[in-house]
């Protein structure tokens, strides 16, 4: 029986002897393999065209994805394959983005860079994280880290989940409680209940001045109404992803007042790649072993 074989585009895994890596001949696998992988780790961060060679892959078994949400890969995913997440990989990068944006966007960072850029010294006051009521919209992992992160700023953190486990509130307490927060940062799921979850009547049931991170998924937030609060003066906002993206070149986005945007990289940083090649490595030999695998989304348990 010929070796088990996997592909990633992370040269140089520890992994297990009975194992095979393809050689890597660029970003993606060649076509005169894909049928013989068994083993997918697709690549990171390039869009829809790393889930492509998926339907020619007939005898795939695992996909082992880079990133924690995998909707994306849900929606094609083969009958009788397994799909695995990264729930882990991303938590230190995206949760110090997240305290980050809520920082500069608070802080006028906006303004000050846009002064800078024309030699400009404009002394403002803008409002501090500090002594700020922060409501944190998904108590998962990374939720539930940026709150213990935050424990060191002076905040008030109410976390919001749809059990209202460990203390949180349930997405049921989500409106009444909104127009007392300073500070909203979305770190959930992208589904049919979270779509435009901050549409044009939350966005305006903020409170004056307040803040919106979005580190999730850009249609979480109805884009025109956060558009319009922005230019109104009504809320600052920093935001790491958007609904569309990329974002196109005239997007009235990048010209909104009072708003830090970054391109989707809150999980990719220089702490990224150790993570994640722990975790192909930890799945591969787990593969190879009959372990069961971790993370697992979809598809028949292995």
């Amino acid at each position: 029986m010929s070796a088990p074989t996997i592909w990633s585009e992370f040269p140089g895994l520890v992994i297990h002897e009975s194992l095979k890596v393809f050689p890597l001949q660029g970003k993606f696998p060649e076509p005169e393999i894909l049928e013989k992988i068994q083993f997918y780790v697709p690549p990171y961060m390039v869009g829809p065209r790393a889930l492509e060679p998926i339907s020619s892959m007939s005898s795939l078994q695992v996909i082992q994805s880079p990133n924690a949400g995998v909707d994306d890969i849900l929606k094609i995913l083969p009958p009788g394959v397994t799909l695995c997440n990264a729930k882990g990989v991303h938590d230190a990068s995206t949760s110090e983005l997240a305290i980050g944006l809520a920082i500069s966007a608070r802080r006028g960072f906006p303004t000050f860079m846009a002064n800078q850029s024309q030699g400009k010294w404009v002394h403002e006051r803008h409002n501090a994280l500090a002594d700020s009521r922060v409501g944190i919209v998904g108590m998962g992992n990374i939720g539930s880290l940026i709150a213990r992160q935050l424990e060191a700023f002076s905040v008030e953190v109410i976390g919001f989940s749809r059990s209202g486990k460990d203390g949180n509130k349930t997405m049921s307490d989500f409106d009444q409680l909104l127009p007392t927060l300073d500070v909203v940062i979305l770190i959930l799921p992208l589904s049919n209940e979270s779509h435009h979850l901050m549409n044009r009547s939350r966005i305006n049931s903020m409170k004056p001045g307040a803040t919106l991170v979005n580190m999730a998924r850009g249609a979480i937030i109805e884009t025109s109404a956060l558009v319009e609060a922005l230019n109104r003066g009504h809320i600052t906002a920093g935001i790491d992803v958007t609904d569309p993206e990329p974002l196109p070149e005239e997007h009235p986005l990048w010209s909104a007042p009072n708003l830090i945007i970054t391109p989707h990289v809150g999980g990719d940083s220089s702490a990224f790649n150790p993570r994640v090649r722990a975790l192909i490595e930890s799945q591969v030999e787990r593969f190879a072993t009959g372990q069961p695998l971790i993370n697992v989304v979809a598809g028949p348990a292995r």
